[in-house]
């Protein structure tokens, strides 16, 4: 969804970085969910504001977010690019609030070409900002419904949801994880297979915390799938809206659409195209386990003009003369 971070912020365009401070330091304790108990409402703007201060005060994602507009920017960066280098920590401290920043957690992975890495403290971050647990929010739980302890269960197993892009089901990825659960950072690479389902649970053996039997127990990473800013999923196709001007429907035309493949793929518009047709692109859509792929379709809308020039006009009534 487009955002526009200055307006959030409250600051002009052309803003200086102190302004965008000052902005920010203020909304941050005005919104706290520590002096807005149980308002949902205070709760959304300050996370609104966290991520605006995220991009506005980091002078490459300011300059990206001018140069392609919200919407585009939106479409090309993910959250965890967004928070990618946000210094939590620092900023908190400096809000005089108080984070215990020694269990930390970080989990990354390429996206549209680029590498992330995403870090945050889950058991304070979202307690103390978001107003949830980190059970809540990012899915730590035990096994056999244990109860949850210092992230972990008794026998020291630990369950994290794991966010994945369709790009990275289509295609597969390999995401670093540095992980800290028994207060010792590790880095771990894990690899998420091609075609990968929702729910799916990806074992990594004796990467979790230690049990009450003094060995350590697995981490599970249950796999998300995230929702796409252009692409909407059924089963295994992938559809995707896009709208043409009137008169290249009248006349067909050829349009580029993005694929979840990195390419762009060129498909002819037939003359005479109503709002609603389909354009199918075959073995475009997502892969399934066995190696059988949906495909793809573009849902075309026609753009009718709101406002005409006098010349458009003066030909549109000549054209209605005629029954067209």
């Amino acid at each position: 969804m487009a955002k526009d971070y200055y307006q959030i912020l409250g600051v002009s365009r052309n803003a200086s970085q102190e302004e965008i401070k000052k902005a920010y330091r203020r909304l941050a304790l005005k919104y706290h969910p520590d002096r807005n108990k149980g308002n949902k409402e205070a709760e959304e703007r300050f996370k609104e504001i966290n991520e605006a201060y995220a991009v506005l005060s980091d002078p490459e994602k300011r300059r990206q977010y001018d140069q392609f507009g919200s919407a585009e920017f939106h479409q090309r960066f993910s959250q965890e690019d967004i928070f990618r280098g946000f210094d939590f920590e620092s900023i908190f401290r400096d809000l005089g609030i108080g984070f215990d920043f020694g269990r930390v957690f970080r989990f990354g992975g390429p996206y549209k070409g680029r590498a992330q890495q995403f870090s945050v403290d889950f058991a304070d971050l979202f307690s103390h900002i978001f107003g949830t647990s980190p059970e809540e929010e990012w899915g730590f739980s035990s096994r056999r419904g244990h109860s949850f302890q210092q992230g972990s269960a008794p026998s020291g197993d630990l369950l994290l949801e794991l966010p994945v892009t369709l790009e990275e089901v289509a295609q597969g990825a390999e995401k670093e994880l540095s992980i800290a659960p028994t207060g010792r950072p590790e880095r771990v690479r894990v690899r998420i297979p091609i075609g990968v389902e929702e729910g799916q649970k990806l074992r990594l053996p004796a990467l979790g915390a230690y049990g009450a039997n003094g060995r350590r127990g697995d981490l599970y990473l249950l796999i998300k799938i995230e929702p796409h800013p252009l692409f909407k999923r059924e089963g295994l196709d992938v559809f995707l809206d896009w709208t043409i001007p009137y008169t290249h429907a009248v006349f067909g035309t050829y349009i580029e659409v993005p694929t979840l493949y990195g390419k762009r793929v060129k498909v002819k518009v037939p003359p005479g195209a109503k709002s609603g047709t389909k354009l199918r692109l075959k073995g475009y859509g997502l892969p399934d386990r066995h190696g059988r792929k949906g495909d793809q379709y573009i849902r075309l809308g026609i753009d009718v003009p709101k406002k005409l020039t006098k010349k458009q006009q003066e030909l549109l009534r000549e054209l209605a003369k005629t029954g067209l």
